[in-house]
């Protein structure tokens, strides 16, 4: 049995007990993936993140990520919590405000990290997203069906020219547009209308809109996963690089450089906000990076 030192992180958020919860479980050699998947259903958060030494020693680690019922090949609070919480480890005693870059080995790809320090603040990541978004197939049922299986009334599903895609950026999304915040907060998920509603291979669902509660965000959003063990998601860095794809298709942006802020995790207590670049050139998207902060909450000593 061996002691294998962990951190808990509240991610894309700079306040405790807010944000999307992640457990990186810092002295992970030995463990298998059966073993990685039974730690991080015993802690029971959206991701636990597992980290080893990086195969180049020119990056800072590897890292392998799990949900209470799986593995996932890139997650972005994940992402963004390891990488904060590595390089806090890499400079504990820091007395003015600097920047580090942590280079993460995930499952899949090399991805890189810029990470702002400021002492007795949380920290702020940003990474390149490893896989720019493309739409995926998609077999959803009629607008009524989708409808039942959030609750809501099939009016309320789509706004402007928006509606239901499939989009991946290494992780596929089913994203749902709903007419507001009244019809997000009445949101009420009824499995067995799933299959109708987005087929027997439904990922995760991510439901925005374009109403905000602050003016300086761009959508608000909320991601339903069951079939992954997660009923409801307060942050999904991995949806919102995909979003970026949708973005670009539905706005049909001009060339340029766009940020966006995204709400999610409001409805759930769990107050996020995700942080979107993307770069568009002759219509196509040509990079996107993810951003937030990240604060620690726990440490300890797992004895496994």
């Amino acid at each position: 049995m061996a002691q294998r030192r962990y951190v808990v992180l509240d991610v894309f958020t700079t306040r405790p007990l807010e944000g999307n919860p992640l457990a990186v479980v810092l002295d992970s050699e030995g463990l298998d993936t059966a073993a990685m998947q039974r730690i991080a259903g015993e802690f029971n958060l959206s991701e636990t993140v597992f980290v080893t030494p990086a195969e180049n020693p020119a990056h800072s680690a590897a890292v392998r990520i799990f949900t209470p019922g799986r593995e996932l090949p890139f997650a972005g609070h994940p992402t963004v919590g390891t990488a904060c919480c590595l390089a806090a480890r890499r400079f504990p005693d820091l007395e003015t405000e600097m920047d580090a870059v942590v280079a993460l080995e995930e499952q899949i790809g090399l991805v890189r990290c810029a990470v702002r320090l400021v002492p007795g603040a949380a920290a702020y990541a940003e990474f390149d997203v490893p896989r720019l978004s493309e739409m995926g197939e998609a077999s959803f049922g009629p607008k009524s069906a989708i409808a039942d299986a959030l609750g809501l009334k099939p009016h309320e599903i789509g706004f402007e020219n928006h509606v239901s895609t499939v989009w991946s950026a290494g992780n596929p999304f089913a994203f749902v547009p709903v007419a507001g915040l009244a019809a997000m907060r009445r949101i009420k998920v009824a499995p067995q209308h799933w299959t109708e509603a987005f087929g027997p291979a439904t990922p995760g669902i991510y439901v925005y809109c374009r109403e905000t509660l602050f003016h300086d965000s761009s959508f608000h959003g909320r991601m339903f996963a069951p079939g992954l063990g997660v009923g409801e998601d307060p942050a999904t860095g991995s949806a919102i690089a995909a979003f970026a794809g949708l973005v670009n298709d539905f706005d049909d942006l001009p060339n340029g450089t766009f940020t966006y802020r995204i709400e999610q995790g409001f409805e759930m207590g769990r107050p996020s906000l995700i942080d979107l670049e993307i770069e568009v050139e002759a219509g196509e998207l040509t990079a996107a990076r993810i951003g937030g902060h990240a604060v620690k909450v726990a440490e300890g000593v797992l004895e496994v």
